[in-house]
């Protein structure tokens, strides 16, 4: 496998890394991995999600944005996120633009949500499919990309997540693209509180679901 590491001069010219994972064979697809703000892609769904693109042929792009570095000190919560969307789409732009895929998946979880929301209308992304984990429901401008979102998706949350809303979760079943589940008893982390065993239960089910989802 070839791995290969930069950074791209984005918001405000600070640098972004991200690290692009390649199978030796020519690629079946690619898997954009946009991570949470602490949940990042050595986490374990977002860790052993690559494993599953990796095993299926897929190149995986991982952007390691880091809002919470010095580099963003005095950033206001607004100009984050606006960081988050410019930087997530300028590199998302370079590497579709270097190589041609015929399957595109993006994987979100938590802040990255935000970013994949702010994509559902980019046109290179009509056709691809979506992995929503813990979404920020309450924040109306991702609840209604994914209610928007006209592309095939999975949104997955977790019942005791300070960012899950019931009301506005049920009312995603009404986007037939969208197959949605909800966890019981889990956190942000789609984790059970200190029960270790029980988490990597859990994890096991999720993955599982993703990975149906890989494969259809």
């Amino acid at each position: 496998m070839k791995v290969t590491s930069d950074v791209m001069r984005g918001y405000r010219h600070i640098e972004v890394p991200y690290t692009l994972l390649s199978p030796i064979k020519e690629p079946g697809g690619i898997a954009i991995f946009l991570p949470g703000m602490g949940y990042t892609v050595q986490a374990p769904l977002l860790h052993y999600s690559t494993g599953l693109y990796l095993n299926k042929g897929y190149d995986v792009l991982h952007i390691n944005y880091q809002y919470s570095s010095s580099d963003y000190k005095g950033f206001s919560i607004e100009e984050k996120d606006d960081a988050l969307k410019h930087d997530v789409k300028k590199i998302m732009e370079q590497i579709l633009t270097e190589k041609s895929y015929s399957h595109i998946h993006v994987v979100a979880k938590s802040l990255g949500t935000l970013a994949l929301g702010n994509e559902i209308h980019n046109e290179r992304l009509q056709d691809s499919k979506f992995v929503w984990l813990t979404p920020l429901l309450k924040e109306d401008e991702v609840f209604q990309a994914v209610m928007d979102s006209e592309q095939e998706g999975i949104c997955i949350a977790g019942d005791r997540d300070p960012h899950f809303d019931e009301e506005r979760f049920n009312r995603l079943k009404g986007n037939k693209r969208m197959h949605v589940h909800v966890v019981k008893d889990v956190n942000h982390s789609l984790e059970h509180d200190f029960q270790v065993i029980d988490s990597i239960s859990t994890h096991r089910e999720i993955l599982s679901v993703i990975k149906a989802f890989i494969e259809a």
